[in-house]
């Protein structure tokens, strides 16, 4: 039994959405990102974390990844030319969406107001437009980034697209990038987590 540590409306839906596409058996545990409970598996207080049978880990990417290695599914083989470049997807998802959106929410509202900065915030769309470019010209017509096969950066990828469409409204390119960001969170195991979500 896994026990998932964190409100699906955060970073943790993407583990949420992994654990429906394995179809294992979970429990969800929403405690609070910053709370004493947090604090006790994450020295930063963040979340999501994965609690198996008394072994922690914490970051949504490591979670799926290692969910992914350990069911033998949504991944290439380690020590693949495969898995390198589903490895490559992965950072790509991390470095040029995840970074810019997580940077804009803290020039939203995480930050102090002092500490914000509209100009930042003119910069995270700057920064997303052009990265949703080179998304389009990597994609190209495959069906997922590593072409039939679905892995776990596509669920990076469609956790992304929903968060700046959801938080910032930023829109996704109309064509192949948005056609895969509606195919990715269309599959039902994203539709399931979605419905969850709901309930907190």
């Amino acid at each position: 039994m896994y026990r998932l540590l964190g409100s699906p409306r955060t970073r943790a839906i993407r583990v949420l959405w992994m654990l429906e596409e394995l179809g294992v058996d979970y429990e969800i545990e929403p405690i609070k990102p910053g709370s004493e409970a947090a604090l006790a598996v994450n020295p930063s207080g963040k979340l999501p974390a994965l609690d198996i049978g008394g072994e922690v880990i914490i970051d949504s990417v490591a979670i799926c990844q290692y969910l992914a290695d350990v069911h033998g599914k949504l991944t290439y083989p380690t020590g693949t030319i495969g898995r390198a470049r589903q490895d490559s997807w992965t950072c790509f998802a991390l470095d040029e969406l995840d970074a810019i959106l997580w940077s804009f929410a803290k020039h939203s509202f995480v930050l102090p107001e002092a500490l914000q900065s509209a100009t930042a915030r003119e910069a995270c769309r700057h920064e997303f437009e052009k990265a949703m470019a080179v998304f389009g010209k990597r994609l190209g017509t495959q069906t997922y980034v590593m072409g039939d096969d679905f892995t776990v950066p596509d669920i990076i990828l469609g956790h992304c697209a929903g968060w700046a469409k959801n938080g910032p409204g930023w829109p996704i390119p109309e064509g192949p990038v948005l056609d895969y960001v509606n195919r990715v969170r269309s599959r039902p195991a994203c539709l399931r987590a979605l419905d969850i979500r709901e309930q907190y």
